[in-house]
């Protein structure tokens, strides 16, 4: 399958989703090519001049043409709330845990106004960044999302898994224990049981080693939420389409 071929398939699958939504007239681009501009972003990583530079030299004629950057990052950032559309639905057995992202070092800490994260260990080492929290169901596929900064502890995203309470049970770690009392939907797993929150295991490991999300280049908080709508996105996709987008 040729990179082509992946995009035309992603564009398909995105606008099935999207047949309702209108182009406003003056854009250049339907609503379901910039999503899927974005979700190839978010599959090829790195910085944005990069990937626009890539996309406008091999793939603009797929999309009729292509805006300038600015424009392009301007309709990503208006289209990003589409990717509620690809939430799947709860399944019988969920999986709830929290993946940290590093956004600068700690060094650097209070040097910028638009700093984002705050600072937490993550792994043994201080780092200053965020909390990406996912609910997958039993096929990988993301339920819910919710992100904070990295001191906040696991508890904080209880209400996130409340809102599937009448769908299915999520399995957790400890970490989300709180001593004001859990959903009635969660579900403590003792390390070694239930291996069925691997799930969530092996595809936060994609996001490191696929997707480089564990460490980010963009702090303002609009560039980074954009990116993690897109991410959110890819979670239905083969991953093993990255191979074959490296530029």
């Amino acid at each position: 399958m040729t990179t082509e071929d992946i995009i035309i398939h992603i564009f398909c699958c995105v606008d099935d989703q999207m047949r309702d939504v209108k182009k406003v007239a003056q854009a250049t681009l339907y609503p379901s090519e910039v999503v899927t501009i974005g979700i190839l972003f978010a599959l090829i990583g790195g910085h944005f001049r990069a990937f626009c530079r890539w996309l406008q030299r091999d793939y603009a004629a797929l999309f009729g043409g292509l805006p300038d950057r600015t424009t392009l990052q301007r309709q990503l950032r208006a289209q990003q709330h589409h990717a509620d559309r690809l939430l799947a639905d709860a399944s019988l057995l969920n999986v709830v845990d929290s993946f940290p992202i590093e956004l600068l070092f700690p060094i650097r800490q209070g040097r910028s106004k638009q700093q984002l994260g705050k600072k937490s260990r993550d792994k043994g080492r201080w780092s200053i960044g965020i909390k990406l929290c996912w609910i997958l169901n039993r096929l990988g596929q993301v339920v819910g999302w919710h992100w904070l900064t990295m001191n906040c502890p696991d508890q904080d995203f209880l209400p996130l898994v409340a809102l599937v309470n009448e769908d299915g049970v999520v399995l957790s770690d400890l970490g989300f224990r709180c001593k004001d009392g859990l959903p009635d939907n969660l579900k403590l797993c003792v390390k070694g049981t239930w291996n069925d929150r691997m799930i969530i295991e092996t595809t936060f490991s994609l996001l490191t080693v696929i997707y480089q999300a564990k460490k980010m280049f963009r702090y303002p908080l609009v560039p980074l939420r954009d990116r993690h709508y897109f991410n959110l996105m890819i979670s239905d996709y083969p991953v093993s389409l990255r191979v074959v987008l490296r530029r």
